[in-house]
């Protein structure tokens, strides 16, 4: 069987895990990326470098720190953490950016650090961006960015890939976050959560550089792990325009695209030629609505934005300039623009551009962040509604908790600030494309053995505990009253362990036990406690039908150790049908579960249920009591 790119590059750049076949969905394995981009959370992240005892960066030209977040901040803290970041960064020649150079993604987009074929990451969730430039780019958590630096290497697991096939043409006046905007609304049943996506097709020919940017920028809150656009002709005219490129137009053959046998779990089709202009929300990037009904119902709107990493590029600008050149934003309306990058707003300025926008009332705000995290000026009040050009319209991130956010392209959210409600910028149909998906099994034939390393058991047994809940959030499993808390201790955490959920799970549960959990457990917040909390209880494994992949990084991080294996939870789902039906929340059967490491099998009553055979980079995870233990040992070992 062939492989998909994001099987080929991550094996490009595989340093550790399967090394005698082609890699598939679920192994395991350590890779080396090109790039690691911090932001604001560099201080945190070098609070873990520091704790790691690491003596040096392992490859300098690895990272990248872009101060972009909070830099309308002027109090003095956070010029103090701006001014220690800037100090830690020149010490050992770190590119470094300072605060109004613009939001991170952009610049490594801009500046050559994404090539194609590369692997290229950020402690950040929209790293999913930098696939529009044939790269895979996706996101890790702060404790794996310490680690880059300390050893220059992370570890992953392989995602399955979704197609998402292109046809036809996208019509003029839609755009990228119109495309984006219909699969998240189309498709809202997990259909590509923790997944890779492969873009493809003909009607890539109608998408230039910035709706591709914008595609992968938001596949994020589609659900994807990683998104990939061919090294087309589009993209290397893009790579050609660059002065600034760095290294060759791409790292290896993988960008030239996927194997003819290669296995995708899901093939999308969507016809952009039925692509209109889209409102997502409120508060939810699942609600879809064409614009022709939402300017029916003449939503009033108190603040519009044109800013973020996701909508704030030169043709952004331009497409909002085009509706309001020469013309005023309603009395009633607070319209923002920040550019993405500090050129964007140079190449806006010497094109009139950016003139047109604040001579209609445009309030214009530095290079960066801001508005889209809840962060400097122009943010929703109590009762207010917003329309915006972001990625994200979660309740409270743009300001108030009971402010109302929506989500549309650069031309309605101009047009909207214009008539003081949400509205379309020109005549278009109540029109949404019709969902076209096609699933595929994966071969079923069972895994090969896996070498179990010395001081990992081959084998673990316990008490099953079942939460069958679907989408079990981190609030749920250790509460927002003491994430923040220094001074709670492990049999507190314990105490509390799923209180939000279950009340009664904490003194049910006893160690040993091994939890079975639903689809995307661990979903929500990236709090560390909710994986360390189920330690501190005792819990010996977790088997999984899927896990956020973020909770993921954080268990195996931590040395806990997590199975996935959806036809095993499927199968309690059946058996405890009665026990669903009454509506408990944890359910004990009394039976025992057993993990076959070895074999990659799970066996309970009577019956065996195989899943990908950890490789030996979770093993040493969990061997070493979690990544903080096992990079302090390798310097140890090395002498650095």
């Amino acid at each position: 069987m062939g492989q998909t790119v994001i099987e080929k590059i991550a094996a490009a750049h595989r340093v550790g895990g399967p090394g005698a076949r082609p890699l598939q969905a679920g192994d395991y394995l350590a890779l080396r990326p090109r790039h690691v981009l911090t932001h604001d959370n560099t201080a945190a992240v070098m609070q873990k470098f520091a704790a790691l005892g690491a003596a040096r960066m392992r490859d300098p030209s690895q990272p990248v720190i872009v101060l972009d977040h909070d830099i309308q901040n002027r109090s003095a803290a956070n010029r103090d953490k701006y001014r220690a970041i800037e100090e830690f960064a020149r010490a050992p020649g770190l590119d470094f950016f300072a605060a109004g150079a613009g939001i991170g993604h952009q610049l490594m987009i801009e500046r050559g650090y994404v090539v194609p074929g590369a692997l290229v990451v950020a402690s950040d969730s929209h790293a999913n961006m930098y696939g529009a430039l044939a790269a895979a780019g996706t996101p890790v958590v702060r404790t794996d960015a310490a680690a880059i630096w300390a050893t220059g290497e992370f570890w992953w697991q392989v995602p399955r890939t979704v197609a998402v096939v292109l046809e036809g043409a996208l019509p003029e006046g839609a755009s990228g976050k119109d495309v984006i905007s219909a699969l998240c609304g189309l498709y809202t049943r997990g259909e590509v959560r923790n997944a890779a996506l492969e873009f493809s097709g003909p009607g890539l020919e109608s998408l230039d550089m910035d709706a591709r940017l914008t595609i992968a920028n938001m596949s994020t809150e589609w659900g994807a792990l990683a998104a990939w656009f061919p090294a087309d002709a589009t993209a290397r005219a893009y790579l050609e325009s660059r002065e600034a490129r760095r290294g060759a137009a791409a790292e290896d053959a993988a960008a030239l695209g996927p194997d003819p046998d290669a296995h995708y779990a899901a093939r999308i089709v969507l016809d952009l030629a039925a692509v209109t202009p889209y409102v997502l929300g409120p508060d939810s990037v699942r609600v879809l609505t064409p614009i022709a009904e939402m300017e029916a119902r003449r939503v009033a709107v108190d603040k519009a934005y044109l800013v973020s990493c996701a909508g704030a590029r030169f043709t952004d600008f331009a497409a909002a300039a085009r509706v309001l050149r020469g013309q005023k934003v309603s009395a009633r309306v607070e319209f923002y623009v920040a550019a993405a990058s500090r050129e964007i707003q140079e190449r806006a300025e010497a094109a009139g551009v950016w003139q047109d926008l604040l001579d209609a009332g445009a309030r214009p705000l530095p290079p960066g962040c801001g508005p889209c995290i809840g962060l400097g000026a122009g943010l929703l009040a109590p009762g207010e509604t917003g329309i915006s050009a972001t990625n994200r319209n979660f309740k409270g991130r743009m300001g108030a908790r009971d402010a109302r956010c929506f989500l549309s392209s650069p031309a309605v959210v101009a047009a909207s600030a214009l008539k003081g409600f949400i509205a379309a910028p020109a005549t278009w149909p109540a029109h949404v494309p019709a969902r076209d998906i096609a699933f595929r099994d994966a071969p079923a034939a069972p895994p090969a053995p896996a070498r179990v390393l010395e001081g990992f058991p081959a084998r673990l047994a316990g008490r099953l505990v079942f939460v069958p809940q679907d989408d079990l959030n981190t609030d749920l499993i250790y509460g927002k009253d003491y994430t923040y808390r220094e001074d709670v201790s492990r049999e507190q955490m314990a105490s509390v362990l799923m209180q939000g959920y279950d009340p009664e799970f904490a003194a049910r549960a006893r160690p040993g036990d091994v939890l079975a959990c639903g689809e995307n457990f661990g979903s929500g917040s990236s709090r560390e406690q909710a994986a360390t909390a189920l330690q501190a209880r005792g819990v010996s494994a977790l088997i999984a039908a899927s896990f956020s992949q973020t909770y993921l990084r954080n268990a195996l991080n931590n040395g806990l150790i997590c199975v996935e294996s959806p036809a095993f939870v499927a199968c309690l789902k059946e058996a405890e049908g009665v026990a669903l039906a009454a509506g408990r929340k944890t359910i004990i059967p009394g039976a025992e579960v057993e993990i076959d490491f070895a074999a990659g099998s799970v066996r309970y009553g009577g019956r065996a249920f195989f899943f990908p055979p950890l490789s030996e980079v979770p093993q040493r995870l969990v061997i070493a009591g979690g990544v903080e233990n096992l990079v302090r040992s390798r310097l140890a070992a090395s002498g650095t």
